[in-house]
């Protein structure tokens, strides 16, 4: 009876630890930021939209001293000149709408140059957590830098790391 029991015991507890899930923890804003090559590209796509967005103000300032021009004069004017200037005035608001969709809206130069620039990196740093979980037999990995709210994790838990070591950057 008593070697039946233990039979029983050993046999539960193999088939707990078989449905145990391994499971780690990183965070993958302290990863990219260790990243050289991650604050280079960060760098250039700040100082391409920097361009841009000073490329938009000129425009913004041309035609804020329209409008003020507009509304000096307009009393002067005749109605065949004042509509000209309107027709002048909305075509730049457009120009200025259009160019800010170009650059800086959905799918625009800043999302593509981003694309270009950035997600070679973060791929890299998929790939890497993949080898992890692999290498390491983790059922799943949950990132806590952003969407996830993690309340508490033992510390022991991040394998933000050894994702590092794996990209090769020195800590």
């Amino acid at each position: 009876m008593k070697t039946f029991l233990i039979a029983a015991f050993s046999l539960m507890l193999t088939a707990f630890s078989a449905n145990a899930q391994r499971y780690a923890i990183i965070d993958t804003k302290y990863i990219l930021d260790k990243i050289p090559e991650y604050k280079d590209a960060n760098k250039k796509l700040e100082e391409m939209a920097d361009a841009w967005q000073k490329e938009i103000d000129l425009l913004q300032a041309d035609l804020d001293k329209m409008y003020r021009q507009l509304e000096t004069e307009k009393a002067m004017l005749t109605p065949e000149l004042l509509k000209k200037r309107e027709d002048e005035i909305f075509n730049k608001e457009k120009q200025v709408r259009d160019l800010q969709r170009r650059r800086f809206g959905f799918e625009g130069d800043y999302f593509r140059k981003k694309q270009e620039l950035v997600k070679p990196i973060q791929d890299k740093v998929y790939n890497a957590v993949q080898r992890l979980a692999t290498e390491r037999l983790y059922d799943f990995i949950l990132d806590k830098s952003e969407g996830i709210t993690v309340i508490f994790a033992d510390p022991k838990l991040d394998k933000s790391d050894d994702v590092l070591k794996i990209l090769g950057v020195k800590l």
